[in-house]
């Protein structure tokens, strides 16, 4: 009664999504200073290797709903099984990703139980909250922070009495962590016939095509990012090349996204993904707290900007003042050079 609880997304295989590890980390950190337990949720098909792959990062209970209609993903019975297990168990806190599946399920789940949802959070934390005009005290709340007004604003978001306090988390905005290795919770298999009628089979999926992704941006060791500065769509082939020559990927400010200089899917900030590598070059990239927020755990950071007063260099570890088109072919060149 009263924890805390992730649903786990389940892709091929029934691999648990990044996304649904980095949020029982960050929900191991919340459980202990609430002092409630860590609950995970797998609904799928074949759940026999769930419990391996999530134990390790914390999880004191795993609840397991096996079966055949569970996989893939249809909205009905994933959101029965959430709706009816959580009116039994009455968690205080309930998470998910801010995935395509998390965006479906979470507010189906928070409408059935009137309990609110706060969408695509950047940042979760435990804190107390004050109602002036009802004079009442709130402890231990959770705070859904998230960017608002086009990201100019960050909201910090309280729900002081429906339970559960739900939020949908974006990808790569949390660390992932491991607990302890040997971590063993208790594992609880549920009769899946109780939590979901036949009805809500009525949608079948008859055919499934699963494209692999591009890039890894998210997971790359190095990433060579451009913003407007760059000035053109074949001026950021410059970045691909040097991405290339350090086995990187390629990411992009919204300016640039905006401009047609790259891909939407490898835009880097606030309305992008966040990334952490352990070098990240920016090439012409002003610095605005919108892309800053998505890429400020980078280990190291070289700025490379023709203007020197550019907000990026604050938090560079190495500047460059020039134009991109100078500097990056002498770091290929260099690269190249070097790398025989």
């Amino acid at each position: 009664m009263n924890n805390l609880f992730v649903y786990l997304e389940l892709q091929e295989e029934s691999r648990v999504a990044e996304v649904s590890l980095e949020l029982l980390t960050k929900g191991r950190s919340l459980a202990t200073q609430l002092g409630c337990r860590l609950e995970a949720v797998a609904a799928g098909c074949n759940l026999d290797g769930i419990a391996a792959q999530v134990m390790p990062y914390g999880v004191d209970v795993l609840h397991l709903f096996d079966a055949e209609g569970l996989y893939p993903y249809t909205s009905m019975p994933h959101t029965s099984v959430l709706v009816n297990l959580f009116k039994e168990e009455q968690p205080q806190i309930a998470l998910m990703g801010a995935t395509v599946i998390g965006r479906d399920l979470g507010p189906r789940v928070s409408s059935a139980l009137h309990s609110g949802l706060t969408a695509d959070c950047t940042a979760l934390e435990i804190g107390e909250h004050d109602d002036k005009k009802a004079g009442k005290h709130y402890e231990s709340l959770l705070y859904q922070i998230r960017p608002a007004f086009g990201g100019n604003i960050v909201a910090t978001i309280v729900n002081p009495e429906n339970r559960p306090q739900m939020a949908t988390v974006r990808e790569g905005v949390m660390k992932k962590e491991l607990f302890d290795a040997n971590h063993q919770g208790e594992i609880v298999r549920h009769d899946v016939t109780k939590y979901v009628p036949d009805t809500d089979y009525v949608v079948k999926v008859i055919e499934r095509h699963v494209e692999r992704a591009k890039h890894n941006l998210k997971g790359a060791p190095i990433v060579v990012a451009g913003g407007y500065g760059v000035g053109s769509r074949e001026n950021f082939q410059l970045l691909f090349d040097l991405a290339k020559e350090l086995h990187g990927e390629v990411g992009a400010s919204r300016a640039a996204v905006d401009a047609g200089f790259a891909d939407h899917d490898r835009q880097i900030g606030q309305t992008g993904v966040t990334v952490r590598p352990k070098l990240y070059i920016a090439c012409g990239i002003s610095g605005q707290i919108q892309h800053i927020a998505g890429m400020q755990e980078s280990s190291m950071i070289i700025s490379i900007n023709s203007d020197p007063g550019a907000p990026i260099n604050t938090i560079a570890d190495y500047v460059i003042t020039g134009r991109v088109e100078d500097v990056v072919p002498k770091m290929i060149k260099y690269y190249k050079k070097n790398s025989k």
